[in-house]
């Protein structure tokens, strides 16, 4: 969310920096909230004083015998207390009015953020590895797991519609192997601290990282109103709301491993073969609770975290920055990592990290304490993917398969799976 006083002394340059993400001109509109905001306050501080006054003079009106000045300002007295009410309540209104516009409207973009529409206006920034060179045809993953009797999607039509998934034998043992080896990875390596967190979250918490109220049409709600989480990012980030921490401990950096829902919503037709757009998915998630002057090398740091399990496991990727017109909602400056999939010939994208700077710390009132004293300040919020397990499962198949049918297990995750290198093209582990 952003701050009004921001708004009210840089009207111009807030507009433009949404503009950069094709939005129309709005703090006008929101001055004007503010300001009506802001005058009904004033106008209830001056009704309390004046009720106040009018108090103080009842007792000394009764005392003097004075009866026509006691009930007049006796009447006063109760004219002020209904007229504060009045508008107490009307500045309540305004207020939840700006807050619920303020709601609705994305971060500003860093500056140094390319202009762009899409996704073909990102720009490349990183490129690690090289494709593999196969001498045969590529299959896409589903293929390939579809042959091995290790990935059933007609099954998991008949339990839960599209866009669901059944696996089974060495293919989930592969699919839970990537997860262990990501966390530990992060745990051991980079110096994440892991968590386990619910799936089941309240509004609040959606609102805290900005799912709502804009977006939940593409999340999914229970009939007693708890919303699946989309990812671990909204738990992890929501464990600081209504917090204030000591400066000192900045930054804290999490992980965790949950099952995440999305209804895709928009997404039709859209990646409709295979597990690469799926309703139920897996991720490992890093979030950042960062110091404001650190956010900026705590993205750096992230994308690294997330660059180092692809290279661990051979997959050759990109990094993008992305563009203005393809950023998500909460973040001001984003890096996508995109995997090569030979048997889709391209790179997609495997995982996100994002700087949100104090956008999602304004939602949830998370602060800070400085090591130097002072007054709270709000902290700074990260979050990228570490990475999307279901789609480095479809990287792991379609960079490893062979001619045969089968699939080489890369060397980082042998020991999950028992020593075994290679599923063969029956789904039998060697």
């Amino acid at each position: 969310m952003h701050d009004i006083k921001y708004i009210r002394e840089n009207p111009d340059a807030f507009d433009a920096a949404l503009a950069r993400r094709g939005l129309a001109p709005v703090s006008a509109s929101l001055l004007a909230r503010d300001e009506k905001r802001r005058s009904l306050i004033t106008a209830a501080e001056t009704a309390l004083a004046d009720r106040n006054a009018a108090s103080k003079q009842v007792g000394a009106a009764k005392a003097s015998g004075d009866e026509a000045e006691f009930e007049r300002l006796r009447a006063l007295v109760s004219a002020k207390k209904e007229e504060i009410a009045k508008l107490e309540a009307e500045a309540a209104e305004a207020d939840a009015e700006l807050r619920d516009a303020l709601m609705t409207l994305p971060n500003i973009p860093r500056d140094d953020i390319p202009d762009g529409a899409d996704e073909a206006d990102n720009v490349e920034a990183r490129v690690w590895g090289t494709p593999p060179s196969l001498d045969f045809q590529p299959k896409e993953h589903f293929e390939i797991a579809e042959a091995m009797g290790c990935m059933d999607f007609e099954t998991a039509a008949k339990l839960s519609g599209a866009r669901f998934m059944v696996l089974s034998g060495a293919m989930v043992r592969l699919h839970r192997a990537l997860a262990q080896f990501m966390l530990d990875t992060h745990i051991d390596k980079n110096g994440l601290t892991e968590f386990w967190t619910p799936i089941l979250v309240r509004d609040e918490a959606m609102v805290g990282t900005g799912q709502l109220p804009k977006f939940g049409e593409d999340s999914y709600q229970t009939t007693n109103g708890w919303w699946l989480i989309p990812t671990a990012e909204v738990t992890l980030t929501n464990m600081f709301a209504g917090e204030t921490v000591d400066g000192a401990t900045l930054p804290r950096r999490y992980t965790a491993h949950t099952q995440c829902f999305r209804s895709e919503a928009g997404s039709a037709g859209k990646d409709t073969r295979g597990m690469l757009r799926q309703h139920q998915f897996e991720k490992v998630e890093m979030v950042t609770i960062s110091h404001p002057d650190n956010s900026d090398a705590e993205l750096e740091r992230m994308r690294g975290c997330a660059e180092r399990i692809l290279e661990a496991l051979g997959l050759a990727y990109r990094t993008v920055t992305l563009c203005t017109g393809d950023m998500g909602f909460g973040a001001r400056k984003t890096y996508d990592l995109e995997v090569w999939l030979p048997g889709q010939d391209a790179y997609r994208e495997i995982s996100s990290c994002s700087v949100c700077g104090d956008f999602q710390a304004r939602r949830m009132n998370a602060r800070f304490k400085p090591s130097g004293g002072g007054k709270p300040e709000f902290v700074h919020t990260l979050n990228g993917s570490g990475l999307a397990v279901g789609r480095c499962l479809i990287a792991v198949i379609e960079n490893g398969q062979q001619a045969d049918g089968s699939v080489v297990i890369p060397e980082v995750l042998r020991g999950y799976m028992g020593g075994n290198s290679v599923i063969g093209a029956d789904g039998v582990l060697a």
